[in-house]
């Protein structure tokens, strides 16, 4: 990936939205948009190691498809290493990989129309990223046709030609989703989760791990979901089974414009520029627009 300047009224305006969230927050803020792809965690350690006398809470506003589970946890472990406090902003949209990432925030912010989405991770099959998720069920379809009898000859050649290697690793990266978030949401979220509202009881470690657990398992539950990009929505986030506490954007008199303004003049610069750029990273002292090695041939 290449890295290229901004410059002009649109990095001034963008600068002057992004300290305006800071003064809001009270907090360093980082925003990420785009896909989280391999070379995004060192974008991401440098971004913050770059900010001066920076704070000791951070708020990441992130935009994002979705993207590689690995990338994931090495960001989780640049932004845990400089900040004790770390919350989430979806104005819009943190799918997949974006989900478990947002599982690492102690406070997760959102509207009536943000959305998360199933934790199903992307792995690279022919220089593309497919959902893991749509294999594995595919091949557990397939295999129990078979196992009753009931597969045609289209479907016998399609299930020869899965690749036990190929869905070893799917298997392992559906794993690692579901682990990351049962570990961050147990370690970082439900830390100040100390006793139960309807008894008072004291919760203990093993009550946090198996109500992140429960989440892990909900969110991964592909036949629920149905899609790869189906949008969950702050209203059954916070409804069961999953009930996960979610913090309303609106509930701050100041954030919903300055947020809106910012990621609305975000968007704009993004999609007039998406023939070239597909990342953008932003600090107050660093400022990243990245494009594919593909597009910058």
């Amino acid at each position: 990936m290449t890295q290229r300047p901004v410059r002009g009224n649109t990095r001034d305006s963008l600068n002057e939205y992004l300290n305006r969230l800071e003064d809001v927050l009270q907090s360093d803020v980082l925003t990420i948009f785009g896909p989280i792809r391999p070379g995004l965690e060192n974008i991401t350690r440098d971004s913050i190691e770059r900010l001066r006398n920076h704070r000791s809470r951070i708020a990441v506003v992130l935009d994002t498809v979705g993207g590689i589970v690995e990338v994931v946890e090495r960001m989780v472990t640049v932004i845990r290493h400089h900040y004790n406090e770390v919350d989430f902003l979806v104005p819009d949209r943190a799918m997949s990989a974006g989900t478990v990432l947002v599982m690492a925030g102690d406070k997760i912010f959102m509207n009536y129309f943000s959305c998360l989405g199933p934790i199903d991770p992307q792995i690279q099959k022919d220089g593309k990223f497919v959902p893991a998720m749509s294999y594995l069920n595919q091949y557990q379809r397939f295999s129990e046709r078979a196992e009753s009898g009931q597969l045609n000859m289209a479907e016998l050649i399609l299930l020869n030609n899965f690749d036990p290697g190929e869905l070893y690793q799917f298997e392992q990266a559906r794993l690692l989703s579901q682990d990351l978030l049962t570990k961050w949401l147990s370690t970082y979220k439900f830390r100040d989760w100390d006793t139960h509202s309807s008894t008072g009881a004291p919760v203990t470690a093993e009550e946090r791990t198996g109500r992140a657990e429960e989440i892990a398992k909900v969110l991964g539950n592909y036949e629920r979901w149905r899609s790869h990009g189906r949008a969950i929505s702050r209203d059954t986030l916070v409804s069961e089974p999953i009930r996960l506490k979610i913090e309303k954007i609106e509930d701050n008199p100041y954030l919903p414009s300055v947020l809106e303004r910012y990621f609305r003049r975000l968007e704009r610069y993004m999609y007039m520029q998406r023939n070239r750029y597909e990342l953008f990273v932003h600090t107050r002292n660093t400022f990243n627009t990245i494009r594919s090695a593909a597009r910058a041939l």
